[in-house]
């Protein structure tokens, strides 16, 4: 992206995803994909090319693995953020249990709203409700924005 990047693009680009389909491991707007899909759709369509590719994961990539693998992937690429101080247009990780590793990500759309694909659904936003809270791990930011 040549303009400087905002946090109303952001959140322009990641609704530009919404009512597409869940489908395991894609990325493609309107066709399929999963809640990581969702986020590198949004960042190609903000930066073009993607700074990596994923490998193959299965559902149970995160408790197989037994390393915060989707956090480290985050800090290579995106900038960390205070947890409390996140704004629309910053990425968040979500774990089930205290435990376990990050396992979701959804883009923070609104101060009370997040937008992100799960399983058995479509991309959607939803409530960044007190359930959200407890779960998040992790906020990152997207690189270079201005606002």
């Amino acid at each position: 992206m040549s303009a400087p990047l905002t946090r109303a693009a952001i959140v322009e680009a990641v609704s530009l995803w919404l009512g597409t389909p869940y489908h395991h491991q894609a990325s493609l707007r309107g066709v399929g994909c999963d809640c990581l899909g969702l986020v590198r759709g949004v960042w190609r369509d903000l930066y073009g090319d993607e700074p990596e590719i994923p490998p193959p994961y299965s559902p149970s990539w995160a408790e197989s693995l037994g390393t915060d693998t989707l956090a480290m992937a985050a800090l290579r690429h995106l900038v960390p953020v205070v947890p409390g101080l996140e704004r629309p247009g910053d990425v968040l990780l979500f774990r089930w249990r205290v435990h376990l590793p990050a396992k979701h990500c959804a883009i923070l759309s609104a101060p009370d709203r997040i937008i992100h694909a799960h399983d058995g659904a479509q991309v959607a936003e939803v409530a960044y409700s007190a359930w959200w809270r407890r779960h998040q791990s992790h906020a990152f930011s997207f690189p270079g924005v201005t606002d």
